[in-house]
């Protein structure tokens, strides 16, 4: 049994990996070998999810494959040379990263794009798992600036995770993909909770006063494309601002528990583990 990894050097992959590695044959798929994160027991094997002539090395062998595609205009088509990769390879199970709320109806374009990748995977006729988590915690270590903390939940709440959470469900599925064959999960922290009373925890954390400051939609894409990020990410995060901005994301649940067999990481314990790291912010 060999699980195949895409997405490596992102933040949630690369969890995975650390996850899976020295327990389980792993290979991760990687575009420029020279980012792959520098971690034992992991065969890295160059390809390109844009450029499907690339993919048959790495997906040689491979029975379970992890599919986690970058936020973009193009995610549709790296997810479907991925699926018709792994169907020519006679991959038998994909678990694939999808998006809170994914559907055709969604109020973000990324939560649309995602659907039609789900909707694809689920007629492939490979046994498929797709995760839906809320928004990661780990986005608000960029969105600590000083005393002030920025972020898209406006004033409402919503069940944030921790992305290691999402890996160590990921990496349980794919070891064990059967039982969860089917399965849609949506993984929630376990509080939902607003950016006022996330503030407060960093306030407590580093010792120095830190205070929310929330943004109206306009405010928040200007603040994006002013931090350098190209228009339609700027764009697409604005429309997340709009919707968590509705109570879109306000709810938890036990998906996590369930699969892993113990409770997600409360904001405390992830901003405690951060510590040091945002002590510098």
């Amino acid at each position: 049994m060999t699980i195949l990894i895409t997405g490596t050097t992102g933040t949630v992959s690369t969890e995975v990996l650390r996850e899976l590695a020295g327990k389980q044959p792993v290979r991760a798929l990687v575009r420029d070998i020279s980012r792959a994160p520098d971690l034992d027991g992991v065969d890295y094997v160059v390809g390109d999810l844009d450029l499907p002539s690339t993919l048959a090395p790495a997906f040689d062998g491979v029975t379970t494959l992890w599919l986690l595609t970058p936020m973009g205009p193009l995610a549709p088509s790296q997810s479907m040379n991925a699926v018709w990769a792994a169907r020519q390879a006679g991959v038998r199970h994909i678990v694939r990263l999808s998006a809170i709320g994914a559907a055709h109806d969604a109020p973000t374009r990324n939560g649309r794009l995602h659907a039609l990748s789900d909707a694809e995977l689920q007629h492939s006729g490979i046994a498929w798992t797709i995760l839906r988590p809320s928004h990661f915690m780990q986005n608000l270590l960029g969105t600590l600036a000083g005393e002030h903390l920025y972020g898209v939940l406006g004033e409402a709440r919503a069940g944030v995770i921790d992305v290691r959470d999402i890996a160590a469900m990921g990496a349980e599925i794919l070891a064990n993909p059967t039982r969860h064959e089917g399965k849609i999960y949506t993984p929630t922290g376990p509080e939902s909770v607003s950016l006022y009373e996330v503030a407060e925890e960093f306030s407590r954390a580093l010792g120095r006063p830190v205070s929310y400051v929330p943004q109206s939609p306009d405010q928040t894409l200007a603040g994006l494309l002013e931090a350098g990020l190209d228009r339609w990410t700027a764009e697409v995060l604005t429309e997340y601002r709009v919707a968590y901005g509705s109570g879109w994301g306000d709810f938890t649940n036990d998906d996590v528990a369930s699969v892993i067999g113990r409770s997600p990481r409360s904001v405390a314990e992830f901003i405690r583990d951060h510590r040091e790291q945002l002590a510098n912010a």
